[in-house]
């Protein structure tokens, strides 16, 4: 097992876990559509991640594109109601 990817892949989920919990309630909505292209990221991490020889790295990067694209998704999807908000009727 590359030692390498495995440390990218822990440092990315402490900075993202620091990146997201930072962000103030008030902010979290605004921010939404900026931490779409953070998960974003992720995602292309994870999936070089799933290029892992062994079965756990294989794992580990199945879960981190899960969770990235479930966060992508639900940002697009807060991020659209957000903006209805303020389209004229």
């Amino acid at each position: 097992m590359d030692i390498n990817i495995l440390t990218v892949f822990i440092l990315a989920i402490i900075v993202g876990n620091e990146i997201i919990s930072k962000v103030p309630p008030t902010l979290h909505t605004p921010l939404m559509s900026g931490s779409n292209a953070i998960s974003g990221i992720a995602i292309v991490g994870a999936i070089i991640a799933t290029k892992i020889d062994g079965s756990i790295g294989t794992w580990f990067g199945l879960i981190a594109v899960v969770f990235a694209t479930v966060n992508v998704v639900g940002g697009f999807m807060v991020t659209d109601r957000m903006l209805k908000m303020f389209k004229r009727k």
